[in-house]
């Protein structure tokens, strides 16, 4: 089983950053493709980003292309979701996940169903 935990929420005014980290204790986090997800008040859950295993492709939804950026260090097992220019419409609860991939090839997906391990979230709320 894959322990995800998130952290770097909070509030923040509109126009400021904010930095989320998503931490996986344990081996092989190499072979993790991890992806941000949000649920913001009222909406369904929606895929935010995610990167392939070793950092070789990343992918953004157009909401947040150019405001947002994804890395990762594996040899921290750690993943970071670096969020500036927040906007009101940012506030959410938000989610790593990771489903594992040990092809040599890198594999990129931000569907929901592909991924097997969720952290319990971090709010994020953006002010006016």
């Amino acid at each position: 089983q894959v322990q995800l935990v998130e952290s770097g929420g909070g509030l923040i005014q509109s126009g400021g950053s904010l930095r989320l980290s998503c931490a996986a204790p344990g081996d092989s986090f190499e072979d993790y493709v991890v992806g941000w997800f949000r649920r913001a008040p009222g909406k369904e859950r929606e895929g935010v980003s995610c990167i392939s295993q070793r950092g070789e492709h990343n992918y953004y939804t157009d909401a947040v292309k150019g405001r947002f950026t994804v890395f990762r260090d594996n040899s921290k097992n750690l993943v970071w979701l670096q969020m500036d220019k927040l906007k009101p419409e940012d506030t959410a609860v938000y989610y790593c996940a990771s489903y594992i991939d040990a092809a040599p090839s890198p594999s990129l997906s931000i569907l929901e169903d592909e991924y097997e391990y969720w952290g319990a979230g971090t709010q994020v709320t953006v002010s006016s």
